[in-house]
């Protein structure tokens, strides 16, 4: 039963799963025939569903993806796809212009990573942070502050469907809440 109730605690969002995990361990200390020991499964139970539900929920909201063909990162998709299911760390190089700032965040949306998170995006400074983020919600004709949004000093457009987030790397720093998912830093940092 612990290793069902694990599986879903890592099927439910990123920020959410440190409390899990602490309830799951006064369900483990409860005796599971007392009214306490019943109280906290129950709770678990209705946390867990409540999670499943709001997963779904985000995957609702998946555009759909195309790249435009002239790039070199929509050639190599495929690779770039394969190296960041399979690495922690991924570092790509290629000439400005190649599609990394824009095609990168597309490919990590392909492979999930924003379901159980975000993906962050860093930008150097507030405007580039916001027109990128203007961009990729054009590429994936999703209105700016839903799927795609933005956070800067002064300024947050993003939401709970907010599934890339632009930000500087100080909004970064104050991004408390520990749902990212995926990073993606510009070489300028």
């Amino acid at each position: 039963m612990q290793d069902t109730f694990q599986t879903q605690i890592q099927a439910c969002a990123t920020r959410d799963r440190h409390a899990l995990q602490t309830l799951l361990r006064q369900v483990q200390r409860a005796r599971a025939d007392s009214d306490e020991g019943q109280i906290l499964l129950a709770r678990l139970k209705e946390r867990l569903q409540h999670c499943a539900a709001q997963i779904a929920d985000r995957r609702q909201l998946l555009p759909r993806i195309s790249y435009p063909e002239n790039l070199p990162v929509s050639e190599r998709r495929e690779d770039i796809a394969a190296a960041i299911r399979d690495h922690q760390v991924v570092v790509i190089a290629g000439d400005t212009g190649s599609g990394k700032t824009t095609q990168l965040p597309k490919i990590c949306l392909e492979l999930g990573l924003g379901i159980r998170g975000l993906i962050g995006h860093t930008q150097p400074r507030r405007l580039a942070a916001r027109a990128v983020a203007t961009r990729i919600a054009e590429e994936l004709a999703v209105p700016l502050g839903g799927v795609v949004g933005y956070q800067v000093r002064f300024s947050d457009s993003t939401s709970a469907d907010t599934l890339i987030k632009l930000m500087t790397r100080h909004s970064v720093s104050g991004d408390s809440t520990g749902s990212l998912s995926q990073q993606i830093r510009s070489p300028d940092h």
